[in-house]
């Protein structure tokens, strides 16, 4: 893939190109790669500059940056650190033609003016300045749970494929797992100390084979989507093979499952995509039973097929236009279940598709209900009434040749019987005019070949006009039954069909579909080429949801419109104009897709009601809880505070220094019950956003006894004196701050409750886990208060005594729970209580 270079100076008329190097793990080549084709446009002359890029320390890739004009990044400091984020500012304002920017879903350092990486992007892009970027197939957001089942890490930097799948060109940097692991053990991706780990953890064959192919499959469906657009753009009809795809037609029978089963295999062995799909038909065909399609759409779901419906009369033409619009190579049918002399009148809807199939890969799978619906198929309307006329002029002209035989044959005279019958079986056909015309006609044959004198149209006999006027009398009634008969029949036919409609779109809904869904049913069901739903706000339309390549998305830009009465919302179709019995299906869909609209803006208000009814309940029971602990403080402070304003006492130093004190102890006890309450406010509104980073434990453990130690229970010395750490160089992946104020609280809650003995710190690793231990020598927990110990403002035994409101281990439990870990509590062998966290082991985060 080339991209074309953009020398004129970008403006806001022209938005800039997004080019992606996608790569399905670190080190396959995907910076390397952008890095040349920057070279290859900076040669042709192209305005080119490095925004940003981070070669990971590899020589290659650092190589490739020479000659490269690069903007200077912006240097950050954050928690005593430094880092390098993209200068947009001086990127916008030197305004070249094309920008390198390495690593789309990296999350900026705070302070940054984007929280994300591809948000800069999207600056740069609607400057009219082109991008080349770089991601790897496990920062895309829609398979970030896939990548962690596979390779047991979790990716905290994701972008949305939304932002990938709007990108103007995708460059897919392939390499074969084999190649990727000797490109890691010769040190050209990881620095030699850290190859072995990363060759038998993240780099494992299977792990780089299975992202492999998470990646082609992903970008095969994006490749997918672009020629699916491409073709319709284009008006493209015929099927271009370039993926197998098997639709399978099924009509509701019972053959329903075999056909589906065999279309199966048929795509199985050419690792096909299976898509079965139902025709509702208006023409004849009466509706399927709910429960049989039930079950067919649990097979399809069981084979990883979809099931679609679309509507037509014509079943031939709605099924290959169907296949021709998904790029379908094969399509299975079932044989015919009609009787084999009806299919002699009419081809049947098999031979119609055939003849009509062009490209597409027809298969007749024969069945066991073959032949098992006796009776005549009836015609469509149209044939109807072009064989009734034909019938009106054959049947007595045959019939009268049938009766001149017998008259000279037997002497049979009793014509007028016969000709009767022909005109009761012309009648049957429907239509009054060719009963006319057939009553007429039998009538003047009757006359001019068997009534005398013969082969005369002279009425000689006045019997013969009433014969003539019988007949007429009987068609005419005849026909005007059959008539009505089959209007009510298709009446009832398109009732059934109307059911049928309304019972699919209802069951998409009822399992879950969300608007975008139901829409792209309407699409497909009437084969329209966008469908957009919008709610009138003001003097302009909000967008709701839509469907399709283009979509309308106000009335002028609609074929076809639905409204609801006295409701704002509206349902826009563009493509083929439907009639008015498919707008009384669609006014009921607009209605479904109105309430699923009011469904989701009351579940949104639920939610938020549910968290300020929350928010309200936290409150009171604050209020409630705290207003001991609240008092004793500041009563103690005004204790203190009032006696060294008193002129009455002479304090000795010792005695003021106490007095000092107190006043010092009680406002760190207000501190940290302040503290806590803001903490347990942050979590009942779930504000607490944790950063995932490496944590020493060692360090973060001895900030936690550096916050004790200045307003914390005891002395400076006695807290260091007591409390043991013995962690090593554990690490974990947590928040730094967060596991900070967590261990600060464990550790004063050990301190309060087990005045004397040791409180030791340690650290054990297993299964990627990390267990945090703290365990005291006081008097313990009963086993039932284990668990109570972290709820909100639990008082067991007579812990009130301690002091504290209770809030630090439920605040200390929100914050683990929050970076994804658990805090539990034990006893301690030989009396005491433990507290133990378990965080997840850090990973590699590798680029």
């Amino acid at each position: 893939m080339t991209g074309s270079d953009h020398t004129a100076f970008p403006g806001a008329s022209r938005r800039g190109m997004l080019r992606i190097y996608l790569g399905a793990a670190p080190g396959a080549g995907k910076t390397y790669a952008m890095l040349d084709e920057a070279h290859r446009r900076l040669a042709r002359g192209g305005d080119v500059v490095v925004a940003i890029v981070d070669t990971h320390g590899r020589a290659h890739t650092a190589e490739k940056l020479e000659g490269l004009e690069i903007v200077p990044p912006r240097r950050i400091t954050y928690r005593d650190s430094e880092f390098e984020e993209l200068d947009l500012d001086a990127v916008l304002a030197r305004r070249p033609a094309v920008a390198l920017v390495d690593e789309l879903a990296h999350t900026n350092v705070p302070g940054s003016r984007n929280a994300k990486r591809w948000k800069d992007v999207e600056e740069l892009l609607a400057a009219g300045i082109d991008v080349l970027s770089t991601v790897n197939i496990q920062h895309l957001e829609s398979l970030n749970d896939v990548v962690e089942q596979i390779t047991g890490v979790v990716q905290r930097e994701t972008v949305p494929d939304d932002i990938v799948r709007r990108a103007d060109q995708i460059e897919l940097v392939d390499i074969t797992p084999q190649a990727l692991q000797r490109r890691l053990a010769h040190g050209n991706v990881y620095a030699p100390e850290k190859v072995d780990a990363a060759l038998h953890n993240y780099f494992r064959e299977g792990n780089l084979t299975a992202l492999r192919e998470l990646a082609l499959l992903w970008l095969a469906d994006q490749v997918d989507l672009a020629l699916a657009k491409y073709r319709g753009d284009h008006a493209i009809t015929a099927t271009w093979e370039a993926r197998e795809r098997v639709v399978v037609a099924i009509t509701g029978g019972p053959e329903s499952e075999t056909l589906v089963r065999r279309a199966s295999r048929i795509a199985a062995k050419s690792s096909a995509a299976l898509m079965v799909v139902h025709v509702v038909r208006g023409d004849g065909l009466t509706g399927v039973s709910a429960p049989r399609m039930g079950q067919v759409r649990e097979l399809a779901a069981s084979l990883d097929a979809s099931l679609h419906s679309i509507v037509g009369d014509d079943v031939p033409s709605a099924l290959l236009d169907f296949a021709r619009e998904v790029n379908a190579t094969q399509l299975v049918l079932g044989t015919s279940r009609r009787p084999r002399w009806a299919r002699i009148l009419d081809e049947g809807i098999g031979a119609a598709v055939v003849r009509d199939s062009g490209k597409i890969d027809v298969h007749m799978v024969t069945h066991e209900h073959t032949s098992s619906v006796p009776g005549l198929a009836l015609a469509g309307r149209h044939d109807r009434r072009l064989l009734s006329w034909v019938a009106a002029l054959f049947i007595p002209l045959a019939a009268a040749g049938m009766m001149m035989v017998l008259d000279r044959v037997t002497g049979f005279t009793d014509q007028n019987i016969l000709f009767f019958v022909v005109v009761l079986a012309v009648a049957l056909f429907g239509g009054i005019g060719p009963a006319i015309v057939a009553a007429l006609l039998s009538g003047l044959l009757l006359n001019f070949f068997f009534t005398d004198p013969r082969h005369s149209l002279l009425l000689a006999d006045p019997g013969n006009f009433v014969t003539t006027g019988v007949l007429l009398v009987v068609a005419v009634a005849v026909a005007a039954l059959v008539d009505a008969a089959a209007a009510r029949s298709r009446e009832a036919r398109l009732a059934s069909q109307e059911a049928e409609l309304l019972a699919s779109f209802a069951g998409a809904v009822l399992r879950g579909a969300d608007v975008p869904a139901l829409l792209e049913k309407v699409r497909e069901t009437y084969a329209q080429q966008g469908v957009g739903f919008v709610r009138s706000e003001g003097d302009g339309w909000e967008v709701l949801g839509s469907a399709g390549a283009a979509p309308p998305l106000s009335i002028d830009q609609a074929d076809t419109v639905c409204r609801i009465d006295d409701k704002p919302y509206v349902l826009l179709l563009s493509g083929p104009r439907l009639r008015a019995r498919d707008r009384r299906i669609l006014t009921a869909v607009t209605a479904q897709a109105a309430g699923l609209v009011r469904q989701e803006e009351l579940a949104v208000e639920a939610a938020q009601a549910a968290t300020l009814s929350e928010t309200d309940r936290m409150r009171r029971m604050l209020l409630s809880a705290v207003s001991h602990d609240l008092r004793t403080p500041l009563a103690a402070v005004k204790a203190a505070v009032s006696s060294l304003r008193s002129t009455d006492v002479a304090f000795s130093p010792d005695d003021t220094a106490e007095l000092l004190a107190t006043i010092e102890e009680s406002a760190d006890q207000l501190t940290r019950l302040v503290t806590n309450l803001l903490d347990s406010s942050r979590l009942a509104a779930g504000v607490v956003a944790p950063a995932s980073e490496r944590v020493y434990l060692d360090e973060v453990i001895h900030r936690a006894l550096v916050t004790l130690t200045s307003s914390g229970p005891g002395t400076a010395r006695s807290i260091r004196e007591r409390v043991e750490v013995e962690v090593d160089d554990s690490q974990v992946q947590a928040d730094a701050a967060l596991l900070e104020r967590v261990l600060a609280n464990l550790l004063d809650n050990a301190l309060r409750y087990a005045p004397t003995g040791p409180i030791r710190v340690g650290a054990t690793c297993a299964n990627d886990r990390v267990t945090v231990t703290i365990a005291d020598c006081g008097p313990g927990l009963a086993d039932s208060e284990h668990d109570d110990v972290f709820s909100t403002f639990p008082r067991s035994g007579d812990q009130r005594a301690a002091g504290g409101a209770g809030l630090g281990l439920t605040v200390a439990r929100g914050f683990v729970e929050a970076m994804g870990g658990t805090v539990t509590a034990t006893g301690t062998p030989g009396g005491g209580t433990t507290m133990m966290v378990e965080l997840a082991a850090p990973h590699e985060d590798p680029r």
